[in-house]
């Protein structure tokens, strides 16, 4: 009896029904005839009452049910939850679901509604973007069935807790290392780089093809076979790409929902997938008012997983970022030249000042490439048209703001550091056609 009130629920239509009988009645005070139309009214709901709850309490009735989730969710995407429903009862029920969600989502309204006939199985997909790393713990799903009469619920608890930690975007990684490694179609955002020179290794010899660059002709073997060979080459292997990310004050801006930081994390994690399969070496460095995460540029078959562990538990500081701690560990840690990917931002030409001859002692060290932010916010105001003088002045200044930040990737260009000032959507495309840029040219 206990567990039956537990499951027992009173739907809005058994409240509609019953609030109609009770106007009835009290309708029956001023109108005497009205009270037998009010009884049998109060007669008919209770037999309708009784019979619902004869048909779902009855022992046939179960409802079965299993969710499934990925092993580990990918921040920023959207991550797919399968819900499998199955109705064992001889009875057509409709089913509300309502899956206990990781407090992180801050999704209090969730609820899919279906109907199930007897013996059917369905599948509910839905899908969660999380927008911070960390475990995210599922509670229980709760079933509430009803029946055509639909004046009580019966509820079923599927108690499958189960926790699930949000990585750095695996899901982007494999869609990038495809586009990048895909030799048959052109990728939309992928740049075709030509090969400039010939400061590579040595593959192999083999027939010519049209298109082949003539200067690559072995003379010695067309001789042999009488036909026409070319030397193949392959782009230079083992060089070290460190990704160095700035974890200070200036990387917690959000942008769609993450913050920049969580932007450079997932670049960081697919450009790291894409540099050790094409057989360099990947490091990681971060930063902020004191070192994070330091792992040297390796191509161990661990290398990948070891970089995701680490970018998992980073987190911001609130604080400004120290590029002489910077400089100090690209002398120690890193040796030999090696091509940096430094992730960061800078919100004034007095900002990049500050740090410039710091940036430029590390890229007389090694290839340095800085990689900041435009303000996509700051750039959709401008696009907007003024409606007021006050409008006019604002987006006067915040042109004025998106000059600076051009100007700055010039002033970095001037000092021969190379740069890349990129929406944080479009982050992870532009660093990959930067890489593949570099490597092509041989300046790695």
């Amino acid at each position: 009896m206990r567990q039956l009130l537990k499951d027992l629920f009173l739907t809005n239509r058994f409240f509609a029904a019953f609030g109609g009988v009770i106007a009835l009645f009290l309708l029956a005070f001023p109108i005497p005839a009205l009270f037998p139309i009010a009884l049998a009214g109060f007669c008919l709901a209770m037999a309708l009452w009784t019979v619902d709850l004869f048909l779902l309490f009855r022992r046939p009735v179960r409802v079965l049910g299993n969710r499934r989730l990925p092993r580990v969710f990918s921040l920023g995407d959207d991550n797919r939850i399968t819900l499998e429903l199955g109705n064992r009862s001889p009875l057509s029920l409709r089913l509300t679901v309502i899956d206990e969600l990781p407090f992180q989502f801050q999704i209090r309204d969730f609820r899919k509604v279906l109907h199930l006939q007897p013996g059917e199985r369905r599948s509910v997909v839905y899908h969660l973007r999380p927008l911070t790393r960390g475990a995210y713990a599922f509670g229980a799903t709760r079933i509430y069935a009803s029946t055509r009469v639909g004046l009580i619920q019966r509820r079923f608890s599927l108690e499958h807790p189960t926790t699930v930690p949000v990585y750095p975007s695996i899901i982007q990684m494999k869609q990038y290392t495809l586009r990048a490694f895909n030799r048959v179609t052109a990728q939309k955002g992928i740049k075709r780089i030509r090969r400039i020179g010939h400061s590579y290794e040595f593959e192999q010899i083999k027939n010519y093809v049209r298109g082949d660059d003539y200067r690559s002709v072995n003379w010695k073997a067309t001789g042999r076979h009488a036909t026409l060979m070319v030397n193949q080459y392959e782009d230079e292997r083992a060089q070290q790409i460190y990704c160095l990310i700035d974890k200070g004050r200036a990387m917690r801006m959000p942008f769609g929902g993450l913050s920049l930081m969580d932007y450079a994390i997932n670049t960081t994690l697919a450009i790291s997938n894409i540099v050790l399969r094409k057989h360099d070496k990947a490091g990681l460095v971060t930063f902020s008012d004191k070192i994070g995460s330091t792992i040297r540029a390796e191509r161990k078959a661990n290398q990948l997983n070891k970089i995701l562990q680490a970018l998992y538990r980073e987190s911001e500081r609130p604080l400004e970022s120290n590029f002489e701690l910077l400089y100090q560990v690209s002398r120690k840690l890193i040796n030999g030249r090696s091509l940096l990917l430094l992730f960061t931002n800078f919100e004034s030409a007095f900002a990049l000042d500050r740090v410039l001859p710091i940036l430029r002692r590390i890229n007389s060290l090694h290839l340095l490439v800085v990689v900041f932010f435009e303000n996509t916010e700051v750039q959709d105001f401008i696009e907007k048209e003024p409606q007021t003088i006050e409008g006019i002045y604002t987006q006067t200044i915040a042109r004025k703001f998106i000059a600076e930040k051009r100007q700055m990737v010039q002033k970095l260009q001037q000092f021969g550091i190379q740069a890349i000032l990129t929406r944080p959507e479009d982050l992870t495309l532009q660093t990959l056609n930067k890489y593949l840029e570099l490597k092509s040219r041989g300046l790695i």
